[in-house]
């Protein structure tokens, strides 16, 4: 299952590189409407608490459902059920980004911290955003693994990569655009499903695992000639790391 859910959601990212398809980020441009209602934001907000207890649920989302002032039944506003606290979830910590770019401005005197640098601080500023409920995301992604979520995951995957580069001052339009993405979304995604299995003192072999990521990019992303050939060397390494971890994959 493990495996399985690292492959769904990495094989398809070189097929779909060009779905990146925006040289602007949408903080340009009037935003869509969001994927949830103020009533559905309202349960699945209520619901978050309830996730390390009852995990990515019907149950947590009934709960949040109670806790937010609706029947029970209010669950059915959800057609994908319990997907839609994952999405939630994913969504809020995205976008909860924006609120963590004061800790990469540089002290007066002090030199400026590069791009390179930013995007490593934001990656690993949103991987803690999984620390309440890491010992839940094995359900998270299994939901995220389902054919009909694949798309909408990975589409939160790449907003997630478009969003720590523009956060992180990047302002690249030619080809690199896609490539930048796509290498961040597996980089990432290969470290969050590590950290599920990372017992260590405040997720040090987590972060060890990143670094290695990043280093990779630096020493053979360069040397790669398509974005296939990346994404297949970080799912690779990840596969290789975790199962040196006592993953069964």
């Amino acid at each position: 299952m493990v495996a399985r859910t690292l492959l769904s959601r990495i094989r398809p990212l070189a097929a779909r590189a060009r779905l990146f398809s925006r040289t602007y980020h949408s903080y340009d441009h009037p935003p869509p409407p969001g994927p949830f209602s103020s009533t559905e934001s309202s349960i699945l907000s209520a619901s978050l608490p309830h996730i390390p207890s009852h995990g990515f649920t019907l149950t947590s989302l009934s709960l949040g459902a109670k806790d937010a002032g609706y029947i029970d039944a209010s669950t059915n506003l959800f057609p994908q059920g319990p997907f839609a606290l994952v999405r939630y979830h994913l969504m809020t910590q995205r976008l909860g980004l924006a609120e963590k770019t004061d800790s990469l401005e540089t002290a007066e005197g002090a030199k400026p911290m590069g791009t390179g640098a930013k995007v490593k601080k934001l990656t690993w500023e949103r991987l803690m955003g999984n620390k309440e409920v890491v010992h839940r995301w094995q359900e998270a992604l299994a939901l995220m693994a389902q054919p009909s979520n694949v798309p909408t995951s990975l589409k939160e995957l790449a907003a997630l990569s478009d969003e720590i580069w523009f956060l992180s001052g990047d302002t690249s339009v030619d080809t690199s655009w896609y490539t930048k993405r796509a290498s961040l979304s597996t980089i990432y995604a290969a470290t969050e499903l590590f950290m599920t299995t990372d017992k260590s003192p405040d997720y040090a072999d987590t972060r060890e695992f990143l670094d290695r990521r990043f280093r990779d990019v630096q020493i053979v992303g360069g040397a790669m000639g398509s974005v296939g050939q990346w994404v297949g060397f970080t799912a690779s390494a990840g596969l290789n790391v975790l199962r040196s971890k006592g993953v069964r994959i």
